[in-house]
């Protein structure tokens, strides 16, 4: 079995060594970019199982990275932030990352953060995707396979985690999801993040959606969480 391939991205050596000694420790190859240029060159390059990514670099910052990374790949982010600043988080998980971790850490923390991401990166299919049909409503065409969301004829630019959140609601049409229950399908039953995660994530998606027509399609459930509803416009099924 090859071994899961992690690209380091730090400006601190100290830091890359040390999570380096840790992460090879486990089984994982591992790279070092020291700069958020350095780091995209080396992702252009390299097929990376996960990168651990820190917000706070020299020229291309940590977010910059993370955006132009999402453009076109899904490989799982993990964010490094020297504060614990809820911005930091927010905005981190808005621009697609899977997880963050607040310094000073634990390797050890890190290393289980990396399993964990790539434990649900690999079984994503089966905690998202019930079954890998296109849902289509009157307006709305929502694709697994190229994981793309159409409505009116545009497409809606989504992060991977927003796409899978929306089609995990929409699966259900009608039916009302804790928050509880969302963190657990769709991020993972072993997730480190809080409940506030699943609210951001929601608020975005509307958004986004939104824009396209005027409709945010997820309503809230007031005591409960929330419910994916697009009124009279039929629901339909259908196998790729």
């Amino acid at each position: 079995m090859m071994r899961k391939k992690i690209l380091v991205v730090d400006d601190e050596k100290k830091i890359r060594d040390v999570l380096g000694l840790y992460l090879k420790n486990e089984g994982f190859e591992m790279d070092q970019a020291s700069d958020g240029q350095q780091a995209l060159e080396m992702i252009k390059g390299n097929n990376y199982d996960l990168i651990i990514l820190d917000l706070m670099l020299p020229g291309l910052d940590g977010w910059e990275v993370c955006r132009n990374v999402r453009q076109t790949s899904s490989v799982p982010v993990i964010m490094l932030t020297a504060r614990g600043d809820e911005f930091d988080r927010v905005l981190g998980l808005e621009l697609g990352a899977d997880d963050y971790i607040v310094k000073p850490f634990s390797p050890r923390e890190v290393v289980a953060r990396v399993k964990a991401v790539l434990r649900r990166t690999e079984t994503s299919l089966k905690l998202n995707i019930r079954s890998k049909q296109k849902i289509k409503y009157a307006d709305m065409t929502i694709d697994p396979d190229a994981r793309e969301v159409v409505i009116n004829g545009k497409q809606v630019a989504l992060t991977p985690k927003e796409f899978d959140l929306l089609y995990y609601l929409a699966q259900s049409p009608g039916r009302a999801y804790t928050r509880e229950q969302l963190l657990e399908s769709v991020w993972g039953y072993d997730y480190y993040g809080d409940l506030r995660t699943v609210d951001t994530h929601v608020n975005r998606l509307r958004e986004k959606l939104a824009k396209i027509n005027g409709k945010r399609y997820i309503e809230t459930v007031w005591g409960v969480g929330y419910k994916f509803e697009a009124k009279n416009d039929g629901f339909k099924q259908h196998s790729n």
